[in-house]
């Protein structure tokens, strides 16, 4: 039993897919008609940068879903029976496509349009996120609870490991939070660089345009589950896959529990399908006994076929 991991936005970097596409055809077509279908040089924004412009979230989405469904699309007869899936925010619609949900077109004109639609939220309700690390999840919420007030809400936004949870909000709220962790002793706690208040209520903004465009596509029931970021349950059919992808906007990322349930549901075998490998980190300190096998690379695909 095989569970896929799909990494999401922060993963990308400079030169991303270059050698996958250079050794894979399946691979190469892939970038080539996400190239098409954007009308942009995404391919080359990947392979060349500048890293600022890949960086930004309009267009570090499509570049994360296009390298991880160009991995699928090389690994997929050697990655074997395939049981569950699990995206990290963004990673959600990379895992859909490579389920049959939808498109690879479909699934790029979505993110690309999420993202534009998460940096307008930024822009009309400015928000920031910061790291917090090790303070249980009861704790995170106590002092998120204590920070939020008339001038601001600060919100759990990604569970990402035990002892390692981001949080999100207005900057007010957020500065209060990340004092009352120090006090509360977390280890460490920083802010982060990011252009909003990303799976937090100030992201509410996004959500019409979102739905609105999901409403738009087809979208299919897929082929394998897809563990959602919202409920860490295991999702089949395609209604509650769209009304999830778009309660994701303002709700944080269960990914700790995402990866529990895959464990539960008997997966001991994970491949990390896409760039870097921040999730199979992730998972070793969830589950120490547990591993999971990055593929992004060209030598990672050629190992995992031969």
């Amino acid at each position: 039993m095989v569970g896929l991991l799909f990494p999401g936005q922060g993963s990308q970097f400079v030169g991303m897919g270059k050698d996958l596409v250079a050794e894979s055809p399946a691979a190469r077509a892939v970038f080539e008609e996400a190239d098409d279908l954007l009308g942009i040089p995404l391919t080359r924004l990947c392979f060349e940068g500048p890293e600022d412009e890949l960086t930004a979230t309009v267009n570090a989405q499509p570049a994360i879903l296009t390298h991880s469904i160009a991995v699928y699309s090389a690994v997929q007869a050697h990655a074997g029976s395939v049981s569950l899936a699990a995206g990290h925010s963004l990673g959600e619609f990379s895992a859909y496509v490579a389920a049959g949900s939808m498109s690879l077109g479909d699934g790029l004109r979505t993110v690309r349009l999420r993202g534009e639609l998460m940096y307008r939220g930024g822009q009309v309700r400015p928000g920031t996120m910061a790291a917090i690390l090790g303070l249980d999840d009861d704790a995170i919420l106590r002092v998120c609870a204590e920070a939020s007030g008339a001038d601001g809400v600060c919100v759990a936004a990604n569970f990402n490991a035990p002892g390692q949870v981001v949080v999100s909000g207005d900057a007010s709220a957020v500065s209060r939070c990340l004092e009352g962790a120090k006090s509360a002793g977390a280890r460490r706690a920083l802010p982060l660089n990011v252009s909003g208040a990303f799976h937090s209520p100030l992201m509410a903004i996004a959500v019409p345009g979102l739905a609105a465009q999901l409403d738009s596509i087809p979208f299919h029931d897929p082929r394998f589950p897809v563990v959602s970021n919202v409920t860490a349950q295991a999702v089949s059919d395609a209604a509650t896959a769209r009304r999830l992808l778009v309660a994701q906007l303002t709700s944080p990322v269960r990914w700790t529990a995402c990866v529990r349930t895959m464990l539960d549901g008997g997966i001991r075998s994970f491949l990390e399908i896409g760039p870097g490998t921040v999730l199979s980190g992730l998972l070793k300190r969830i589950e120490r006994e547990a591993e999971a096998k990055p593929v992004g690379t060209a030598a990672q695909v050629g190992a995992l076929a031969a």
